[in-house]
């Protein structure tokens, strides 16, 4: 079985992520949408209501599982029998950011990283960019699920 692992902080899922995650489903037996819980950067979501937008977002996908993670994501795809981690390439600057932590990981593990392409659609798009864009009331319709819309106007209006 060929079992691939998508990592990502997730903070909010978006169409990009969706597109990567469904490719990778065409391609693998298994994908694992896995949330980082990363302590260097500040969420908006926790990681259950990331958890819980991915899981809706990846619905229509039978082979993609939904899981979270601390520390090592190489001890992550030990502990799960992981051959791959599927990265997307959005532009030359990811390239050179992804290629170090691929290599990286490589040395720890052996675990090799497979980098997708964005689909010229989402190459600009960034969980940080949608959330800006919500938080002033923008429209993000066209960037996230429905479901995750809902969920940012509804964490942005309890701030308010």
């Amino acid at each position: 079985m060929r079992r691939v692992v998508c990592p990502g902080s997730f903070d909010p899922v978006t169409n990009g992520h969706i597109d990567i995650i469904g490719r990778a489903a065409r391609q693998n037996d298994e994908v694992i949408a896995a949330v980082l819980t990363n302590v260097n950067k500040r969420a908006l979501f926790s990681v259950e209501e990331k958890l819980d937008m991915l899981r809706a977002s990846t619905r229509g996908l039978p082979n993609v599982r939904v899981a979270t993670f601390n520390g090592l994501l190489v001890d992550f795809c030990r502990e799960n029998d992981v051959t791959a981690i599927v990265r997307s390439l959005r532009s030359v600057s990811d390239f050179d950011y992804e290629l170090q932590i691929a290599q990286m990981n490589y040395q720890l593990s052996g675990v090799e990283t497979l980098f997708m392409t964005a689909n010229p659609q989402y190459s600009f798009l960034s969980s940080s960019l949608v959330r800006e864009v919500a938080q002033y009331g923008g429209d993000v319709g066209s960037l996230v699920t429905p479901y995750v819309e809902e969920r940012l106007r509804a964490k942005y209006a309890a701030r308010d």
